[in-house]
């Protein structure tokens, strides 16, 4: 039995951020983590492996569409999918590495193992109790499944079976046109597949400021992505190399179907808490299956603490980061802060999609009055240089006080871009602020001075 000051339940993004910043803040920490590796979903089956797959399908659209007008001539590049896979492999392999070795940096006991809570203030890894004045639970979230449809990991994948396919699909279907639908399903189009998108509302990527969702989706169409919208999926048959998957439109009940080789289902995650034991020790839970917490990410019970994908808010990994290291100041006696009105989001296709604060639709709602101000990347001369002219920046202020209530982007680096915004947010800073910062020239960040530009006199590209 060893005593710790903290143990940090999960190795993800959350946790292992975590478990680092208590270990620098003098706490005796460990981290329970039953993979092979750390680094959770988010290096090992999410966000580093899709990214990696992402960025060799966009050299791919390149090579075959682009290099011939930069008078770069010669043989489209062919795919190697197991050179591919193995890249994709190498990249995670790099990532879950350094988190090691930080662990061992920061002197971080890694407690190899699936954990338990028996009781508060006592951790169980295998045969092991291990005690602690805090426990921090980081475990992270899981696919949500779909009625009627049977994950198998083969034909009908998750996310996780959509990384390491055995080989590329002739024909795919995906179930949601979420983030992660919708940039496993770039990929896939990119390397030939036919690729259709199945959505039960009626606009992709919900919650996304609307003008930037009906752009993303022309913009998907024409790169070849299939959209079916307002339909409710009954099942899905398989069969040994293929699956059928059947569909209800809602505007009229008319019933459908669809032939795919694989099958991505790609309706959101929930919250990952099996065998901690938390029903026992009575860890009160939203009506949503999330842990409750209060403004210090403390659950109802003494000592134990929860962050992430497990407790409300975005599933994102930076989040969970941001708490993880506030939760961390906490339980050193500090001040630990999380500014939820300032988390970026990204979708990670090209062109990328990003944006922080309000959309109009929530400022309606609220009764706000604001301004807007937009351009055009075909207005952008870096942008139109490489083919990136798509898209668009649109900033939305106060209309008394110029101050930025949210910025949403669709266009080349879009993610990178998004943090300006979320450094003067963090400032209080105006449109007016960011139009008198000078911006090098040629820049994909000149499209924001120009939109926050055309908050006040004008854009002077538009």
């Amino acid at each position: 039995m060893a005593n710790y000051d903290v143990i940090v339940i999960g190795g993800g993004p959350g946790g292992y951020v975590c478990a680092i910043r208590c270990a620098q803040l003098g706490l005796k920490t460990a981290c329970v983590e039953g993979r092979e590796t750390l680094g959770g979903t988010c290096l090992n089956i999410g966000c580093i492996p899709s990214k990696a797959l992402l960025h060799a399908s966009h050299m791919l659209h390149e090579a075959e569409h682009n290099f011939v007008k930069m008078g770069l001539k010669g043989k489209s590049p062919s795919v190697d999918w197991p050179q591919m896979q193995s890249y994709k492999d190498d990249v995670i392999g790099q990532n879950t590495g350094g988190i090691e070795f930080l662990f061992k940096k920061n002197k971080i006991d890694w407690l190899k193992g699936w954990g338990t809570i028996p009781a508060a203030g006592q951790v169980k890894v295998g045969d092991e109790i291990h005690e602690a004045k805090h426990i921090v639970v980081a475990t992270g979230s899981e696919p949500s499944a779909l009625p009627g449809v049977e994950v198998d990991e083969k034909i009908v994948v998750t996310s996780e079976g959509a990384l390491s396919l055995a080989k590329t699909p002739k024909k795919m279907v995906v179930i949601g046109a979420g983030v992660i639908g919708l940039e496993l399903g770039s990929v896939y189009a990119r390397l030939g597949a036919e690729v259709t998108v199945v959505e039960y509302l009626d606009t992709i990527t919900p919650g996304m400021d609307k003008d930037v969702a009906k752009t993303f989706q022309r913009i998907l169409k024409k790169q070849g992505i299939n959209f079916v919208m307002g339909a409710a999926v009954q099942n899905v048959e398989t069969l040994k190399t293929k699956a059928k998957v059947n569909y209800k439109l809602r505007k009229d009940d008319s019933e459908h179907q669809i032939d795919a080789d694989t099958v991505l289902v790609a309706t959101g995650r929930k919250p990952y808490m099996d065998g901690l034991g938390l029903d026992a020790l009575g860890v009160a839970l939203t009506d949503r299956g999330q842990i409750q917490i209060d403004g210090h990410w403390a659950t109802n019970v003494k000592g134990i603490y929860a962050i992430g994908d497990a407790v409300p808010g975005p599933m994102l990994a930076h989040k969970a980061e941001d708490e993880g290291m506030a939760v961390a100041e906490v339980l050193a006696g500090k001040h630990g802060h999380v500014n939820y009105d300032v988390i970026p989001g990204v979708i990670y296709t090209s062109p990328e999609v990003a944006a922080v604060g309000k959309t109009e639709d929530e400022l309606k709602a609220e009764g706000r009055n604001y301004k807007v101000g937009k351009f055009s990347f075909m207005g952008n001369g870096r942008a139109k240089a490489v083919f990136q002219g798509e898209g668009f920046v649109k900033m939305i202020v106060d209309a008394e006080t110029d101050r930025i209530l949210g910025c949403h982007i669709i266009g080349p680096a879009a993610g990178d871009m998004i943090h300006e915004i979320c450094v003067g947010m963090e400032f209080g800073a105006s449109a007016q602020d960011i139009a008198l910062t000078c911006h090098a020239h040629p820049t994909y960040s000149e499209a924001v001075r120009e939109a926050a530009l055309a908050c006040g006199d004008g854009a002077i590209h538009a």
